[in-house]
């Protein structure tokens, strides 16, 4: 090092020395500069470029070709920490060697996804591991660790967390609330995220798109209160894409953008992910907010620090010293036959009545049908890469069996679709285009990636094109050309066979046939009618409408071709050539056996932007089913989907599950289905039977409404935690020893079958005798080993008492309850082998001292029609009636024009003994009345409050009040009121 060296560039200085010599460096305009997603270069300092943010979910994303390993989901399915571990590795590994030849590769990683899956029709379900705070955890902690490296102090890459917080909708994502309240914030959604930042694997995390308590996630106070206490490193808090714009233009909660991006900047966000590429906009904001006093210099410092401290970490600032600059392992032999041990650990047999494997099929004249819309594709989803090598079941039973004794039937129905004239639709022929590969060239933004406009539109012609019709469910269908490219629409808005795949951020493959007459002269329409409906009873008197999902337009026949256009959509009627049931029965009749390949598109009907409406499978592939059953009972259904299905599975001899599963999918299916590798996947969330068992989407009180596994009273399709094996396992030995800070505990897991084979040994705990509602059972750790046949091998868990903590809402701490816990050890959380009793120590749990703390409003134990919101914009809670929650009998309730009612309920009030009379004391906003009674008895105080001047403008309201000893209190909320805090007074 020279004199003239500046000390930011000395690699002998600590980190935190370094940064603060850069930032004395820089000027404010270039440290406002970095706020943005893509910071531009300091060049007179010779700092490069940087942006925040690389997708790599479950392989390297949106960047051209790279290893796609399985998705999230599937990887949870492992159960597997150190696969992942290896998994994240390898992701790691090819995000550095292609940066090495891409510098639009970035090295902050945004993942992975660790929103835990409360609820199966969450549009993003794939992006998950597990609706289990503590295997998603586990399997985050391990992917991170891979992504992040084991150097002590350089990284591979920054993995970033997503997103904070609650967040399980798709629907008005970027506007609804989540009504948390504190014991599911601590005990479940806090917990995915804490478990992982505290491993020290974690750069950051960032806020996602919706509300929590009424107040956006961008300005969140739990980022400041939670989530920087968890560790010292200085934590990239990101924008998600769009957000900041969104306090302002679609949550209202700010005047100005403002006012919107210095209360981001100063709850914690560091960088803004908006305008996509142009910084200009953010720029502008932050520098308005300064000249306007809402932000200082010390501010814009604490941010740019946070990213300058995950760039130091990455090692651009020490090429030499980095320890992975030269990576340029890629696609290797090692990363293949990862992505294939991956890909089988993910699968899951839910059912096998003695089916499989498929060993004891006879000899030469063996034939195995493989059917179903599913059974030839190699699906891929919003967040992977484009696939270097491609693997179906088909193909996967074809390389294992041999394809003499594979039969297929894909199982679509063949159409010809004519028009008004008596023509028909016509595919021209395009045999000098070349094939296109969606985002093969990688792209920043893949949702600006337009549709191909070099191939000749759809025609009208004598005889037509038969065309592949599959219906997703909910109306909605693709139609494929006979070369394998689907019809897709343009920018130009012509109908073209131009598209590899189903696709894009708006899926342009996508149509709906409406009945001609529900299409008025404004567009619109009154009803649908699916394709279902439409091949059940024939063709519509009056013709069909062909409705282009993506642009809302319908086909219309022009001089230049087919297009789609608002205005004179063609009267079209829909020629079934053949239906798919047939061509399945015919080959399902002839064959040993029969495998039905059913699931989902990830593109359709539940993705980003979507949730889905139904667990039911769609009624096009539920049709195959029962053809393919009815023609041979030896028929096995394998789902390969992002999210489960509630299928009946009574008549089914053998049912699996798998993710998609990446780029060896197939490859993995069929030797799972040999029998060359025994299946141990288990399932990561709760396989309910039917909608009716499911809460309402927005509904996140996983406590109040008995939601997943650890609160769940119904009968599940299929539980957490369940996967069945080609072995057969003992449990035994169980023993369990109390220490000072940790439970002891160990057992044995034998096989007693004749394949070696994988088990997932389970272990879950539960309060015996608990003073509040705790849950049924809870997962306190897992893990899976391999056992040959004969062989035994003992586990030994070490579990720090905290694991039995329950969050306290009366004192606002964590603790261990004094009493009995049963410990619960088997193959899944209803499958329980082994069960001890251990007598925990704890702080004994007492009434509530109300006279001392009074009632945050919040910290109810039970609650009927209350949604919890901001008490103010900065910080705290308040509880208000639900929006259009109205009286039991269904009227308005007591408060006229202000109808809606709530009740909260708080256990175990001590008033403490009799002094004379009391009072209550609410601070409260908003207009209605309180009513206070005991242990659910008759009204003894009611509060009527004058309305106040707005939301955030709270009025205290004060009224006798006289109660002794230890009671349940039970306030009643009329109208929309926003209660804060109850006292009372002896």
């Amino acid at each position: 090092m020279t004199a003239q060296t500046p000390l930011f560039r000395d690699s002998q200085l600590p980190f935190a020395k370094r940064i603060d010599d850069l930032l004395s460096r820089l000027t404010l305009e270039e440290r406002v500069a970095m706020l943005h997603q893509f910071g531009p270069a300091v060049e007179r300092l010779g700092v490069a470029a940087f942006r925040t943010g690389q997708e790599a979910l479950h392989g390297v994303a949106w960047m051209g070709p790279a290893t796609v390993f399985p998705q999230a989901v599937g990887l949870g399915a492992t159960w597997n920490d150190e696969l992942v571990r290896r998994v994240g590795e390898a992701v790691s590994t090819e995000t550095r060697a292609m940066r090495s030849r891409d510098d639009r590769v970035g090295l902050n990683v945004w993942a992975p996804t660790v929103n835990l899956l409360r609820h199966p029709l969450w549009g993003r379900n794939e992006e998950g591991y597990s609706e289990d705070p503590k295997l998603t955890s586990s399997i985050a902690t391990a992917y991170t660790r891979g992504l992040r490296g084991d150097h002590p102090a350089y990284w591979r890459t920054a993995p970033v967390l997503k997103h904070w917080l609650a967040h399980n909708n798709e629907t008005d994502r970027a506007t609804a609330s989540s009504s948390v309240r504190p014991r599911v914030l601590h005990e479940y959604d806090l917990r995915a995220f804490r478990e992982t930042v505290e491993a020290g694997t974690v750069a950051g995390v960032m806020p996602a798109y919706n509300l929590v308590n009424g107040r956006p996630n961008h300005v969140s106070p739990y980022l400041r209160e939670h989530l920087r206490t968890w560790t010292d490193q200085d934590l990239l808090v990101c924008s998600d894409a769009g957000a900041p714009s969104n306090l302002v233009d679609s949550e209202h909660y700010f005047d100005t953008h403002e006012e919107a991006t210095a209360a981001s900047l100063i709850a914690g966000v560091d960088s803004f992910t908006d305008h996509g590429t142009d910084s200009s906009q953010i720029v502008e904001r932050l520098q308005g907010a300064l000249n306007q006093g809402l932000l200082t210099d010390s501010d814009i410092d604490t941010a740019v620090r946070r990213q300058l401290a995950v760039r130091f970490r990455l090692g651009e600032f020490d090429p030499r010293l980095d320890p992975y600059a030269d990576t340029k392992d890629f696609d290797t032999p090692a990363h293949r036959a990862l992505a294939r041990e991956a890909a089988e650990q993910a699968i899951v047999l839910l059912k096998n009545d003695g089916l499989l494997p498929l060993l004891d099929l006879p000899g030469q004249d063996t034939r195995i049908a493989v059917v179903g819309l599913l059974a030839d594709e190699c699906k891929l989803d919003w967040y992977s890469g484009t696939l270097i090598h491609r693997s179906t079941p088909l193909e996967g039973l074809y390389e294992r069996f041999g394809a003499d004794h594979v039969d297929f039937a894909e199982g679509v129905d063949r159409v010809r679709i004519k028009t008004a004239a008596g023509t028909y639709l016509s595919v021209p022929s395009a045999d000098d285009a070349t094939d296109e590969v969606r985002g093969a060239e990688g792209a920043l933004d893949p949702a600006l990636l337009a549709g191909r406009t070099d191939l000749p539109p759809l025609t009208t012609d004598t005889t037509g094109t038969e065309l592949a019709l599959i219906d997703w469910g909910g109306g909605v269908l693709t139609l494929r050309a006979p070369d394998g490219r689907y019809l897709s629409v343009a920018d130009d808005g012509f109908v073209r066979a131009s598209a590899d795949q189903p696709g894009g951020w708006v899926v342009q493959e996508t149509f709906r046939l409406e009945p001609h007459g529900s299409h008025d002269s404004h567009g619109t329409h009154e009803s649908q009618e699916s394709h279902e409906t439409h091949r059940s009873h024939g063709s519509h008197a009056g013709g069909h409408l062909l409705k282009h999902v993506g642009t809302g337009r319908y086909v219309s026949v022009t001089a230049d071709g087919i297009k789609v256009a608002a205005e004179n959509p063609e009267i079209l009627e829909l020629e079934i050539t053949e239906r798919g049931e047939d061509t399945v029965a015919r080959t399902a009749a002839a064959a040993d056996v029969v495998l039905v390949v059913a699931g989902n598109d990830p593109h359709i009907n539940g993705r980003e932007t979507e949730d889905r409406t139904t667990l039911a499978l769609p009624a096009h592939q539920q049709r195959l089913l029962e053809a393919a059953r009815a023609a041979n009972p030896r028929t096995a259904l394998v789902i390969t989907s992002s999210y489960p299905y509630a299928t009946d599975p009574t008549d089914l001899p053998a049912v699996l599950w798998t993710a998609h599963g990446g780029q060896a999918a197939g490859t993995a299916l069929a030797r799972v289905l040999a029998g060359d590798v025994s299946p141990a996947g288990r399932l990561p969330q709760t396989w309910y039977a039917s909608d009716a068992d499911l809460p309402d989407l927005l509904d996140y009180d996983v406590i109040g409404s008995r939601q997943t596994y650890l609160y769940f009273e119904g009968t599940p399709l299929f539980p957490f935690g369940h996967g069945l094996s080609y072995a057969s396992f003992e449990y035994g030995n169980l023993v369990a020893h109390v220490g000072e800070n940790s439970v002891h505990v160990t057992f044995t897991v034998t096989n007693t079958g004749s394949t070696p084979a994988d088990e997932v040994a389970q272990l879950y705990s539960r309060a015996v005798t608990p003073s509040v509602s705790r849950p049924r059972r809870e997962l306190l750790a897992h893990r899976r080993v391999h056992v040959l046949p004969g062989a035994s091998t003992e586990l030994t868990f070490e579990l720090p008492l905290s694991a039995f903590e329950f969050w306290d809402v009366v004192h606002g701490i964590r603790r261990v309850e004094p009493g009995p816990y049963e410990l619960l050890v088997g193959a899944s959380s209803e499958d329980i082998r082994l069960r001890a009793t251990i007598e925990l120590d704890g702080t004994p749990t007492t009434p509530r001292p109300v006279l001392e703390l009074g009632l945050n409003a919040a910290d109810f134990d039970e609650q009927r029609g209350a949604e919890i919101v901001d008490r103010t914009k900065l910080s705290g809670d308040a509880v208000t009636p639900a929006h259009g929650n109205h009286g039991n009998d269904g009227t308005d309730g007591p408060d006229g024009p202000h109808g809606s009612t709530a009740e909260l309920v708080y256990r175990c009030c001590d008033f403490g003994p009799a002094t004379g009379t009391g009072t209550v004391t609410v601070e409260v906003s908003g207009e209605g009345s309180l009513e206070l009674a005991l242990d659910g008895g008759p009204v003894i105080a009611r509060l009527d409050v004058p309305a106040t001047q707005g939301p955030y403008d709270y009025t205290t309201v004060v009224t006798p009040f006289s109660a002794t000893g230890v009671h349940d209190l039970h306030i009643g909320l009329g109208g929309p009121v926003r209660l804060a805090h109850v006292g009372f007074s002896g």
